[in-house]
């Protein structure tokens, strides 16, 4: 089972009557666009620790990069599953995309240059994917395991739902 095809609920119990489930597609749509994500990892001794960052959505995973000393790797140096996040502030219409897995590490120098190259496509010369050949940062690859696509419009005539996407990369 690849990205494109997972398995998708609807949480009645956050989702008004009849609405229907968010399809996979419109949440890849938004992780590809976003511009901004929240990065979710815990610390050695348990404490979460939340930070804004850029990220890729690529092939059928997003892409991040931290310095080697920054919270976040040391985080995922003792723990890879995290948590990344994106959607937008308002009440009552969007949607939010939250992604869940464990990060690896991406180290080949071939797959590092073509996301380098897709980053450059999505943020401009002026941010280049840490990592690369010439940047000693780390990038991290995060495929999804379980996602949640919280589509708002709770009001009168209003379409709110709680989708989850699940899929078994065994």
């Amino acid at each position: 089972m690849t990205t494109s095809d997972p398995v998708i609920t609807v949480d009645e119990r956050y989702s008004m009557a009849g609405a229907p489930a968010v399809p996979w597609p419109e949440a890849r749509r938004a992780l590809e666009s976003a511009g901004t994500y929240w990065l979710s990892t815990v610390r050695a001794d348990g404490r979460p620790h939340v930070t804004p960052l850029i990220a890729l959505w690529h092939g059928d995973a997003l892409y991040f990069s931290s310095g080697p000393a920054e919270q976040k790797s040391r985080n995922l140096a003792t723990n890879p599953q995290c948590i990344l996040a994106t959607g937008c502030n308002h009440l009552d219409d969007g949607l939010d995309v939250v992604v869940e897995g464990e990060a690896v590490q991406i180290t080949d120098a071939a797959r590092l240059a073509e996301l380098s190259a897709a980053w450059e496509a999505k943020y401009g010369s002026a941010w280049h994917l840490a990592g690369s050949v010439d940047a000693p940062d780390l990038v991290f690859e995060l495929t999804p395991v379980t996602a949640f696509g919280f589509r708002k419009g709770f009001g009168e005539g209003g379409s709110g739902c709680q989708t989850r996407w699940r899929w078994d990369h065994r």
